[in-house]
C-alpha cells in the first residue's frame, strides 16, 4: 500500500467509515461514527498515515520498524503511530494496523453503535 487511493479503498471497506477534510484540502480524515481512526496528508510523497494503536504494541512496533513506524505526528504519541507507506513495510502489516486502529475506535463507541456495525465485543476489552 503506497498510494492514497489504496489507503482510502482499504479504510472505506470498513463498515461505517466516512471521509472528510476538516483540517484543509490536504488532510484526509477517515472516521467511524464520527471518530477518527486514520488520517493522512494527501500531498506528501511518500505518504504516511496516522493510526491509533494499543500503547504497548506501539512501543514494540516502533522498536521493530524505527524508520517506518514513528510516534504519531500531531497526535497523542502514546496512542497513535505515524506509519510511512513507502513500500518497505509488508502490505499485510499495514492492513492489519489499519484494521487494529478501526477496531480500537469501534470498541470505544456506545453499545448501540457497536451493534449497528456488527462489533459485538465489550467496550473495555482492547487487545492487540
Amino acid at each position: 500500500m503506497q498510494t492514497v487511493t489504496e489507503l482510502r479503498e482499504h479504510c472505506l471497506s470498513k463498515r461505517g467509515t466516512t471521509e472528510d477534510f476538516p483540517f484543509g484540502f490536504e488532510t484526509l480524515v477517515l472516521r467511524v461514527r464520527g471518530k477518527i481512526f486514520a488520517l493522512t496528508d494527501i500531498t506528501k510523497d511518500p505518504i504516511s498515515v496516522n493510526l491509533k494503536c494499543n500503547p504497548e504494541r506501539s512501543i514494540k512496533l516502533r522498536e521493530e520498524h524505527p524508520d517506518h513506524i514513528l510516534p504519531g505526528w500531531h497526535m497523542n504519541k502514546r496512542h497513535w503511530n505515524t506509519v510511512l507507506l513507502d513500500g518497505t513495510l509488508p502490505e499485510t502489516l499495514i492492513q492489519e494496523l489499519i484494521d487494529h486502529s478501526y477496531t480500537l475506535v469501534v470498541r470505544c463507541l456506545p453499545k448501540q453503535d457497536r451493534e449497528d456495525l456488527g462489533m459485538l465485543v465489550p467496550a473495555q476489552i482492547v487487545s492487540d
